[in-house]
């Protein structure tokens, strides 16, 4: 199914308007490779939640909205396949309704598995890694149209160069992951921590439940929420008191965001629910936000982490007046090549912006001196203005993944400007 681009489609956000000179859906992967085989250029679209040109093309943009499919539950391997286009929320369902989990989820259960996976987007945790170190084998179209099976078991270390592949060895069809059995969560919030208990003692905040989020706006001197989600297994006593590091427990149901009601957020209260209803942030069924926002995110390594919220602060005056809200999270280390939590346990520093983007763009520079002396890496799909230089630098194994894009796609068919300007660039 072919869309001729009459008016350019924008991204989530509505930030970024596409370049493609074609909209393809395909309704299957015989029809998809038969498009990857005939086009130019390619790339897919997947949710659209990225705020930058990383899944831009001058060519043929696939969706793969109709490749929606859980292909299939192996209960003796632990693990699951799915279609590219399946979204992580619809997954959650089916799983959970089977006696199985995936170990984490991302604030938002609407992003697709197959883009989540391929730009390094994680949640909360300081033993649990980005969501694609669940992937154990991918189902990949390749330039020339053919279908590829790419695993760890395959391909050995270079598997680890294929996972976070920013669409640039082919469309990725298909996913399997691993998974564990099904779990409960509650969340609890706390509100009115310092910056100085967060410094202080970062590393137990972070690490005293599965998955732990903190919310500030950089000049108030404290973090507004502190959201915890923890495991409990039946008959669990557990009850969080009504301080924690200074903090209160919050009364009612919090949006992160001040001002904003809480409904469109997932169950809080301390109220277990199955997991895919409390890891994500928001739920499902409704829409966060208009998508009237920008997003930023950088990651340093842990060690790093209290000088850098440190750092954030001493510019909070300018960073406030631009933000909707921050977060900080914690991700454990991979050995994904390309994600930012390559070889180190990280700090994760989430900025959602107003939607003015030459003020933010005119910020960025100023935020990203401030960690630049702690290794900053950026979110490959969000806003930033780090030099490719100096990305490129922070990656020790981006020529092997070079190597690995110029041997799978020797033509450059799914290369764009953003992959010209930060892999192959010099």
């Amino acid at each position: 199914m072919t869309q001729p681009p009459t008016t350019q489609p924008r991204n989530w956000a509505g930030n970024y308007t596409y370049h493609a000179a074609s909209w393809h859906r395909p309704r299957g992967v015989e029809e998809l490779q038969a498009l990857v085989a005939r086009a130019g250029r390619v790339k897919v679209s997947g949710t659209r939640h990225s705020f930058n040109a990383v899944a831009d093309t001058t060519g043929a943009m696939l969706s793969l909205e109709h490749l929606n499919r859980v292909v299939g539950l192996d209960t003796e391997r632990a693990t699951v396949t799915v279609e590219g286009g399946v979204r992580y929320g619809e997954l959650g369902r089916f799983l959970h309704a089977r006696g199985y989990a995936l170990p984490n989820l991302a604030s938002l259960p609407h992003i697709s598995v197959a883009g989540a996976c391929a730009t390094a987007t994680h949640g909360s945790g300081s033993r649990l890694g980005t969501l694609a170190t669940s992937v154990r084998a991918l189902d990949v179209v390749t330039a020339d149209g053919k279908l590829v099976s790419l695993s760890h078991e395959r391909h050995g270390e270079a598997f680890g160069g294929m996972v976070v592949g920013l669409g640039g060895l082919g469309v990725v069809t298909g996913l399997t992951l691993e998974v564990i059995p099904t779990y409960q969560v509650r969340q609890d919030l706390y509100e009115g921590l310092t910056l100085e208990q967060a410094e202080a003692h970062l590393g137990e905040i972070m690490s005293a439940a599965g998955s732990v989020s903190l919310f500030t706006d950089w000049a108030s001197g404290r973090f507004h929420q502190v959201w915890l989600k923890r495991r409990v297994a039946e008959g669990d006593s557990h009850e969080p008191g009504p301080e924690w590091f200074g903090a209160t427990l919050a009364p009612e149901d919090r949006h992160p965001i001040p001002g904003i009601p809480a409904v469109n957020c997932t169950p809080q209260m301390g109220v277990p629910g199955p997991w895919h209803e409390r890891l994500p942030h928001f739920r499902l069924e409704y829409t966060p936000s208009s998508g009237e926002e920008l997003q930023s995110e950088y990651f340093v390594p842990r060690e790093h982490g209290p000088a850098a919220l440190r750092a954030l602060h001493e510019i909070g005056d300018r960073l406030a007046p631009l933000l909707q809200v921050s977060e900080v999270r914690t991700v454990a280390a991979d050995e994904l090549w390309m994600s930012p939590c390559f070889g180190q346990d990280s700090v994760a520093v989430h900025f959602t912006w107003r939607p003015d983007e030459r003020a933010v763009r005119d910020l960025l520079p100023t935020l990203e001196a401030r960690l630049a002396p702690f290794g900053v890496r950026p979110h490959w799909g969000k806003v930033f203005t780090l030099s490719p230089a100096d990305l490129r630098a922070s990656y020790p194994r981006l020529p092997d993944f070079r190597d690995l894009l110029a041997a799978y796609d020797p033509q450059g068919k799914f290369r764009n400007a953003f992959l010209e300007t930060y892999i192959f660039g010099e």
